[in-house]
């Protein structure tokens, strides 16, 4: 009998990041957005979590090698993210409105193909912007 099990990686990022449209005033993204489309950007102490699915291998025991994992997360995502300006220096997010949920699903998009072809299935995101605020996509 096959049985399906999750395992999850944790990351973490430090980026800045602001909610604004260039096609309104200053004064309609501010009454959107709030604190969040400070002409100085903000910043937050993300964690990310990718979650992957799939029967566990025989031969290793594993679903697939978390390390190989967080590798992936680091190669596709951190490096791009980590202490940088979201809205200028992130390829994946350019033209892109920086919401935490935009983020979380271009992350999804950034790692899908890659996670598939060792043959395991993107399960979940889930992006951790504030103690209390986080996104979850499953695609």
């Amino acid at each position: 009998m096959s049985r399906t099990v999750f395992i999850t990686r944790r990351e973490r990022f430090s980026a800045a990041h602001k909610l604004h449209r260039e096609d309104w005033t200053e004064e309609k993204n501010a009454e959107v957005f709030g604190k969040c489309a400070n002409p100085n950007w903000h910043g937050h102490n993300y964690e990310l979590f990718v979650t992957v699915k799939s029967t566990v291998n025989d031969s290793t025991g594993f679903v697939m090698d978390l390390k190989v994992l967080g590798d992936i997360v680091k190669e596709k995502i951190i490096i791009h993210t980590d202490h940088k300006n979201i809205n200028l220096d992130t390829p994946f997010m350019e033209n892109v409105m920086s919401s935490t949920e935009n983020i979380c699903m271009a992350i999804w998009d950034e790692l899908i193909d890659e996670i598939a072809s060792y043959g395991v299935t993107l399960h979940c995101v889930k992006l951790q912007e504030t103690e209390n605020n986080f996104v979850e996509f499953y695609g």
